[in-house]
């Protein structure tokens, strides 16, 4: 029987140990802080745990996805489309390159994207598709690259990159899903270009900051792939300051003007504790959605599964609907539940409903669906810092609020 006493419990904070805390201190009294040998390693790392052949780091998912796009050559007079359920940044990179937003209702009670409605908002202007591993689970990309191919002969490269794969590009935001996997393949290894988040509430935090993995079966140049990377993260500069520092090498040219970007040693060193851990932490999380899914379900409650024959997410969010409400009344048990101490949040308001992209001319009339599970979703916290106690805190809490309104 759990204590009912009130709890105070957040909706997703690091989890952050003291072999952290010492990794990041041994970086700072190294004297070497920005981009450097912990960058580096943090790099090959990753992409070991992957299985790609290289990795880039950068300080964010967002800029990833950005710079992904720029380095495909993708701006103005092009299309990309991704979701109408996700976060801002999934379309703010396609707005920063000049390219139009071309955004996709989901799937009818899905959080994934209607991969019919996918295929006919593919035209002759189509650069990429950017596809959303939310929750933490891999989309359905056997149907997504059978999409592309069915509608090659649309395709129109601007560039050799492009000419290259003579298809549109799959990049995904896979923010939520580092670790995941589906049909035998992890998260990384499937999409021609991936993008992980770092952020303070992801599964693996390096406080601020994200990576960039690419496919290694379809003979990209890798090393001529990092070095865009690290050019565009860099000011276009030909040299980081790690090579700058080897005498007599001072000396460097700026190739073109670009960005600033790069994912310091700090970042790095308590990333790299962070994935020695990682496996501990996506079976505590697969444990807490086993208790969610155990008291919620039976209750009528609809969720992503996380878990299935042939998939594993990597467990970020647990994405909770309660059948028979509206929005005014999710938003009401929110509340609820917060003055019981159980913070809760929502995954996510379809992009349509912000002033900005009302603003692009976005309507959420258009995006029937995606507004239907937007309506009554509510994410329960999920964390490696929960204790078995306080979960079941969280779903008799929830139990008792859904009575009450």
């Amino acid at each position: 029987m759990v204590d009912n006493k009130l709890r105070n419990i957040s909706f997703s904070p690091p989890d952050i140990t003291d072999a952290e805390i010492e990794e990041v201190t041994k970086a700072m009294r190294s004297g070497w802080i920005t981009t450097g040998p912990r960058t580096k390693e943090f790099e090959k790392r990753i992409a070991e745990y992957v299985g790609t052949n290289k990795a880039a780091c950068l300080n964010s998912a967002t800029a990833a996805m950005e710079l992904t796009l720029r380095i495909l050559g993708i701006g103005p007079g092009d299309e990309v489309i991704t979701s109408a359920y996700t976060y801002t940044a999934s379309a703010s990179v396609i707005n920063h390159v000049g390219a139009k937003i071309v955004l996709v209702d989901t799937y009818p009670n899905s959080f994934e994207m209607d991969y019919s409605k996918l295929a006919d908002a593919i035209t002759d202007k189509t650069k990429a598709i950017i596809p959303v591993d939310i929750g933490g689970k891999m989309s359905d990309y056997n149907t997504i690259y059978e999409i592309v191919e069915n509608k090659k002969e649309l395709f129109r490269p601007n560039n050799e990159l492009q000419s290259f794969f003579n298809r549109v590009i799959i990049m995904t935001d896979a923010a939520h899903a580092f670790g995941a996997e589906r049909n035998g393949k992890k998260c990384g290894q499937v999409a021609d270009f991936t993008c992980f988040s770092f952020h303070a509430v992801k599964n693996l935090t390096t406080a601020e900051g994200g990576a960039v993995v690419w496919r290694s079966d379809i003979e990209l140049d890798d090393e001529w792939l990092y070095k865009q990377y690290m050019l565009y993260s860099l000011h276009g500069q030909s040299k980081d300051a790690l090579a700058k520092t080897q005498i007599g090498a001072w000396e460097y040219d700026i190739i073109y003007p670009a960005y600033k970007c790069n994912m310091t040693d700090i970042m790095a060193g308590f990333g790299l504790v962070q994935l020695n851990r990682y496996q501990g932490l996506l079976n505590r999380r697969k444990k807490i959605i086993e208790m969610y899914d155990k008291v919620l379900l039976p209750l009528g409650i609809e969720s992503l599964q996380h878990y299935g024959e042939d998939y594993a997410s990597s467990g970020h969010l647990y994405l909770a609907r309660v059948p028979g409400i509206e929005e005014a009344k999710r938003n009401e048990i929110i509340v609820k539940m917060a003055e019981a101490g159980v913070a809760c949040n929502v995954h996510y308001k379809p992009l349509p409903m912000f002033t900005a992209y009302k603003n692009l001319g976005f309507d959420i009339k258009d995006y029937p669906n995606a507004f239907s599970v937007y309506k009554n979703e509510i994410s329960l916290p999920l964390h490696t810092l929960l204790s078995d106690e306080d979960v079941e805190y969280v779903v008799d809490t929830l139990k008792k609020v859904m009575k009450e309104v």
